[in-house]
């Protein structure tokens, strides 16, 4: 035990010189933790700037863009009263949407000729344009149902009659789980996982990389030649460091007053599965590829993708089979699954008994491979040594 202590104080000297470690494990979740915090900080889209061309200039097209202008999510950034130019200014200011109230609109209404609004969307940013659209269909559709019970009204036909002439049945809409559309609960807390992998990741690659590369693999062999002492070595310090990192990130949730339920014991179990199966997966790397360089690099390509391979802004249903597959076997896939279920649905551990089991999987599998292939270099090591 006192060797081993020893051992471990050494790991973390080593550690703590290792300048490029301290910058991923430390910098990386403080830096992104706070930068997608204030990113995603106002918590929905508001003041979309859009364009109107008003062609009609009556106190029905008026009345249009007042309404379209209340709305909080949209923002009339400029009204023109012909076509010309609209195309140039849409690309110069970006603008989301361009709404055409074509000549003689409101003529047309009264007369019941069923008169045209066209609206243009910018479908670069399909967000942005999702936003703008359901909110112009909203701002319309209202307006287009008064302007109808008015007509009835006009016809002689009682105000309460001339709404259930209209309106013939209602559709009631319930939003469940994030009732208020805040993108900032939808995403930091997916985010703040897939740092926390990707950083286990980089770190953990360069464990034992760097030791292969200055000789101090050799003078662990020294001391045991057991491959389960060894990553217990190289892990504790990690462990430890997860923890403080977990916690950093678990106070910028509070910071950011992102009101969800994240801190009990499903979610700890999630965290401590996601940080187990991502150590061990960054150290059977280490070994596979003995060069801290390249294992960086070649975790780098696994976790760039593994954000949007998870399913978590696209579905995972919506992919091919093939990447489904490659999907459930990156950590932070059954990670966000998970999380999500007890973050938003108030879920138990048998709710996320099957990413707990797919979490266990990887797990599992990435030991043996990580046993297999340290007891490997170990003998390869000691053969060497021989040799010489």
């Amino acid at each position: 035990m006192k060797t081993f202590v020893k051992l471990l104080k050494n790991e973390f000297r080593r550690i703590f010189k290792n300048d490029v470690v301290m910058a991923i494990f430390f910098g990386a979740p403080l830096v992104y933790g706070l930068l997608f915090g204030y990113v995603y900080q106002k918590a929905k889209v508001t003041n979309i700037p859009i364009l109107v061309v008003d062609e009609d200039q009556s106190p029905l097209s008026d009345k249009i863009i007042e309404a379209l202008n209340d709305n909080e999510t949209l923002q009339i950034a400029q009204v023109f009263f012909d076509k010309n130019g609209v195309k140039n200014k849409m690309i110069k200011n970006a603008y989301a949407a361009v709404i055409e109230i074509p000549k003689d609109f409101e003529r047309n209404i009264l007369q019941k000729r069923y008169p045209e609004v066209n609206v243009e969307l910018d479908m670069s940013n399909i967000l942005i344009a999702n936003f703008a659209s359901k909110n112009i269909q909203k701002v319309l559709q209202t307006l287009k149902a008064g302007i109808e019970i008015e007509s009835l009204k006009k016809q002689g036909i009682p105000a309460k009659q001339a709404h259930q002439s209209f309106e013939t049945f209602k559709t009631n809409y319930h939003k469940l789980y994030n009732p208020n559309s805040n993108y900032e609960y939808f995403m930091l807390p997916g985010l703040l996982g897939a740092i926390m992998q990707q950083v286990i990741f980089l770190a953990m690659a360069l464990v034992f990389a760097r030791d292969f590369e200055d000789g101090y693999f050799n003078q662990l062999l020294k001391v045991s030649k057991n491959p389960l002492y060894l990553i217990l070595l190289k892990a504790s310090p990690f462990i430890l460091f997860s923890i403080i990192n977990w916690a950093v990130l678990g106070a910028f949730l509070a910071w950011f007053k992102v009101d969800l339920n994240l801190y009990n014991l499903p979610m700890l179990i999630l965290i401590s599965l996601l940080t187990g199966a991502a150590m061990l997966i960054g150290m059977l790397f280490s070994i596979l590829i003995p060069n801290q360089l390249k294992a960086t690099e070649f975790l780098m390509v696994i976790s760039t993708p593994a954000f949007i391979l998870s399913g978590f802004t696209w579905p995972v249903m919506a992919m091919p089979h093939w990447v489904q597959i490659i999907s459930g076997w990156i950590p932070l896939t059954p990670f966000l699954s998970a999380s999500k279920k007890i973050a938003f649905y108030g879920g138990s551990m048998q709710h996320i008994k099957p990413e707990i089991n797919q979490l266990l999987l990887i797990s599992l599998i990435s030991f043996i491979l990580l046993i297999i292939s340290l007891k490997l270099k170990i003998t390869q090591q000691l053969r060497k040594k021989m040799e010489k």
